[in-house]
């Protein structure tokens, strides 16, 4: 495709988008592995555009009315791998993938203030990230692994055991992976293969923590491998 014919293409996007009365739509960059949202800010067609080109997401300011790339005075960059529209075409989301801290506080994302939390008078409503389970589940993991180096009075967590006995760790990883498939080959319940799943990701993800391996980690090596045979996958771990 040539360049002008790929203008006229983003052109007719452009057009398509319902901008609101100040030529502005609603932009929230969102990570493609964790699904985390990471910042909402407003994008212009210019603004669009340059995302489009650049594959860096960049926005409209409305204070000091011009554009700005996310990162261009940090560093902290959001590398667009795709961009969505929702429904009605007024707002837009960039999926892709940040090199540091989105939020200016430093915090990884501009989301870590819950209203219930405060609703309830809890003192750390101000520093819990928004989270999926899966990333709730890695924190408090994550916050057992610290609490470990402290000495602790009467009976450890399940957690804090696995995180202090490898050779513990790794029977109940084979012990889940074990008992995962006899849901299978023993035609069980499907709840019963959902529960057994979720004891070998938690053991596993114990181990991850261990490792100091992020399931973002994980997932980026998943994503990457999408347009690639498994055979071919295994080959070249094997060179």
């Amino acid at each position: 495709m040539s360049g002008k014919e790929n203008r006229e293409k983003v052109d007719t996007l452009l057009d398509r988008i319902k901008w609101d009365e100040k030529g502005l739509a609603v932009a929230i960059a969102q990570n493609v592995d964790t699904g985390a949202v990471l910042m909402q800010g407003f994008a212009n067609r210019e603004a669009l555009s340059t995302t489009l080109t650049s594959r860096k997401a960049t926005f409209f300011s409305r204070s000091r009315s011009t554009l700005w790339t996310k990162g261009e005075t940090s560093n902290n960059f959001i590398n667009v791998l795709d961009v969505y529209l929702d429904c009605d075409r007024d707002s837009i989301i960039y999926l892709g993938t940040p090199d540091g801290p989105t939020c200016h506080t430093g915090a990884e994302t501009c989301y870590y203030t819950s209203v219930l939390d405060q609703l309830n008078n809890d003192e750390a409503s101000g520093e819990k990230l928004a989270s999926t389970t899966l990333y709730s589940l890695e924190s408090i993991i994550s916050k057992r692994k610290e609490e470990s180096t402290v000495p602790q009075e009467g009976k450890p967590s399940w957690t804090r055991r696995l995180l202090t006995d490898d050779a513990l760790l790794c029977s109940k990883i084979r012990e889940e992976a074990d008992e995962l498939c006899r849901t299978l080959e023993d035609k069980e319940e499907v709840s019963r293969t959902a529960s057994e799943m979720a004891d070998m990701l938690y053991h596993a993800m114990v181990l991850l923590s261990k490792r100091d391996v992020k399931f973002e980690d994980v997932l980026e090596v998943l994503r990457k491998r999408f347009s690639q045979s498994g055979i071919e996958e295994k080959q070249s771990r094997s060179k």
